[in-house]
């Protein structure tokens, strides 16, 4: 009889070697493979013969369309984020660092929709019975019908789930402590975790039950265990946030069934985490209008617009290399962002600190940012604070050029609605307001920024030596 052959896989990415290696081929992380067991493996063991295959009835494109039946849960930042709430047969995937909330979120969502009338089941493979009632006490949550379950062995949790009425949501968590009898592997492994989260993804296709799958992060922020997990659930979600502040945020990054990039903002408290209807007023709750280098950008999450306040300070240096500090936002954008003011504006920073931050701990990810952390880095180096009710969205390109960005109209109404009655904005802009061009201030290039500023610099000046 053949001895089974020992395989290595990463418990990163998945890639399978035939040796012990210190560094992973696929994904090049140190340290992360680890000797498996293939015969519980998928793909291994000796071949069979393949039935015969049966046909399957093929159909037109054109037809009717049926919407997901879906489950609200009331919890109106997280039915944004899901796309109106969970879709029956859907497998969900959360995740996020440990201790941001995650399990805080999961109990008042279950306990929400089982004072709807919706049967839940919450099954616990990190914490007992007892901790989960503790944090249900905490949350109010202990008088619902929510069923619980501490337990890790996938076939028995799959008897558990199956028996009696069919559950509407069944919550794992989390899918790193799953182990199952046919993976001859320990628990967290690549092989454990994909063998766990396949058999709830079939059980929650056959039943029509949302399963939402807790995972947790590696230290780069990304859902631990092999990237098939995410190609395989219907909907990924990242809960987002810094201990250091009491906001959170649940970040769409894959949705079968609704918008990607949309998010809900929480707010953390004693009694669990608070929904945030109006996130520009949260981030913009401590802003000191009359400080140099802050910019209020207007930039959108998903279908959402966010104003958010940009913080720059440019200081002297007294190093041979100034130093470059960056919090919320893309640092090789800011090196560009630095060139094109020196090379197109004529504003000399190479001998300056550069220190940019945004407000509250937001990160922003678009490059319609552009406009306003440069109106931030000019106002902090010539002094002079930006006007209070004015906002700033637009992409810069290397030509010193300002681009167009989508959804200005959205923009400019959330910055009405919470009083600011200017903007600079690119010109040419699609979907401007008819009639509003006296309050919007189009611009071409970034010298035309600089310019701006720079004047009304000059205009104080001058008002000042009037006086």
């Amino acid at each position: 009889m053949a001895k089974a052959r020992t395989q290595f896989v990463c418990q990163n990415c998945g890639t399978a070697h035939s040796r012990w290696v210190g560094k992973c081929e696929g994904c090049g992380e140190w340290n992360t493979v680890v000797e498996e067991d293939p015969m519980g493996g998928i793909g291994s063991g000796p071949g069979k013969v393949p039935k015969k295959g049966r046909p399957v009835a093929l159909t037109a494109l054109s037809g009717e369309i049926e919407e997901a039946p879906r489950i609200h849960t009331g919890i109106g930042e997280l039915d944004r984020a899901t796309g109106g709430g969970f879709v029956r047969g859907s497998a969900v995937l959360i995740g996020g660092d440990p201790g941001i909330g995650k399990s805080t979120l999961l109990m008042q969502a279950a306990a929400a929709l089982s004072r709807r009338g919706h049967r839940v089941i919450y099954v616990s493979g990190e914490e007992a019975v007892a901790q989960v009632r503790l944090r249900a006490q905490r949350l109010q949550a202990a008088e619902t019908d929510v069923l619980l379950a501490a337990e890790t062995n996938v076939e028995d949790i799959l008897a558990t789930i199956g028996e009696g009425k069919r559950p509407d949501l069944v919550i794992i968590d989390s899918i790193q402590t799953l182990w199952s009898d046919t993976a001859e592997a320990a628990p967290g492994t690549v092989t454990q975790v994909r063998t766990g989260v396949q058999a709830m993804i079939r059980f929650a296709k056959q039943t029509g039950a949302a399963m939402v799958l807790v995972g947790h992060v590696t230290k780069d922020g990304q859902i631990a265990g092999p990237r098939v997990v995410e190609h395989m659930v219907d909907a990924v979600l990242y809960f987002e946030g810094d201990r250091g502040h009491h906001y959170r945020i649940l970040r769409t990054v894959k949705n079968r069934f609704g918008p990607t990039d949309e998010i809900g903002v929480f707010e953390m408290s004693d009694k669990g985490l608070r929904e945030v209807s109006n996130p520009s007023e949260l981030f913009l709750g401590e802003r000191n209008a009359k400080s140099p280098g802050a910019a209020v950008f207007a930039g959108m999450e998903g279908t959402r617009p966010v104003l958010v306040e940009v913080q720059a300070l440019v200081a002297p240096t007294s190093l041979g290399t100034p130093r470059r500090a960056i919090v919320g936002w893309d640092s090789a954008r800011l090196s560009m962002i630095l060139a094109v003011l020196e090379a197109h504006c004529g504003v000399r920073l190479g001998q300056h600190d550069v220190y940019l931050n945004v407000a509250g701990g937001y990160r922003i990810s678009e490059p319609a940012a552009d406009l306003a952390v440069a109106s931030a880095l000019v106002s902090s180096l010539a002094g002079l604070a930006l006007p209070a009710d004015c906002v700033y969205f637009g992409e810069v390109s290397l030509s010193g050029a300002i681009r167009p960005v989508a959804h200005t109209a959205q923009r400019l109404k959330e910055a009405e609605k919470l009083g600011f009655s200017q903007a600079v904005l690119p010109a040419g802009s699609a979907d401007l307001p008819k009639g509003a061009g006296g309050r919007w201030n189009e611009i071409e290039s970034l010298p035309d920024l600089v310019a701006r500023i720079a004047g009304s610099k000059s205009a104080l000046k001058r008002e000042d030596e009037d006086v």
